[in-house]
């Protein structure tokens, strides 16, 4: 199984580029709770041993990585909220967190790898997509794990507020016992109002107060 190198990042010192950021983001799919990214600059001479997609290690390991990274590497990260979600759709709001957290580095980046197979529009700063980026780049997987952990805090936090939804485990990821929840407990203000479970629930409860 291949892990993820600095090659791209060399190839790119070779041409000039000394401040080459990874970006990611993580929380597309969940019903419940915002998108979260992450710009990641690291230091060639301190990267953390181990890097890899964030959905291939365990929770532990991203902890370890994660703080591993905070005292080694220059980072940002930054979210797009429920409500801007709703309003210019999951993509452009992934997009819009990354667009944040390249901005909140100071100083800038000169070069972007960014994971996927797109750029994001408000990106000016010359970039490079890469298609399963976080498999293949170590910055685009620091990214991936600081991005994640966060978010995953932030759902744990959220789950002390609305208990009963299994934020803590599933951070807003629609699994069985969460869409039950929402049937039973109802849509909290965190619940992606444009997504189908939720979506449908809301037409329920209009169909059945009309």
């Amino acid at each position: 199984m291949s892990h993820p190198d600095y090659s791209l990042e060399q190839a790119l010192h070779a041409q000039g580029h000394l401040r080459i950021a990874g970006v990611d983001e993580v929380g597309r799919g969940p019903i419940a709770g915002p998108v979260t990214a992450a710009a990641v600059i690291l230091n060639p001479d301190a990267i953390p041993p181990g890097l890899n997609d964030s959905k291939k290690l365990t929770a532990r390991r991203r902890e370890t990585l994660d703080q591993l990274l905070r005292d080694s590497a220059e980072f940002a990260i930054a979210h797009a909220s429920v409500a801007e979600i709703d309003e210019i759709n999951i993509l452009r709001a992934s997009h819009l967190a990354m667009q944040r957290a390249v901005a909140a580095l100071d100083p800038a980046p000169d070069f972007l790898l960014i994971d996927g197979n797109m750029i994001p529009a408000g990106l000016t700063l010359p970039s490079r997509a890469v298609i399963g980026g976080d498999a293949r780049s170590v910055s685009i997987s620091a990214a991936s794990i600081m991005a994640k952990t966060r978010r995953d805090r932030m759902m744990v936090d959220l789950a002390q507020q609305h208990p009963g939804y299994g934020w803590e485990r599933n951070a807003g990821y629609p699994t069985k016992s969460h869409k039950e929840a929402l049937q039973n407990l109802g849509v909290t203000p965190h619940h992606r109002h444009s997504f189908k479970p939720v979506h449908n629930i809301l037409y329920q409860e209009k169909y059945l107060s009309d």
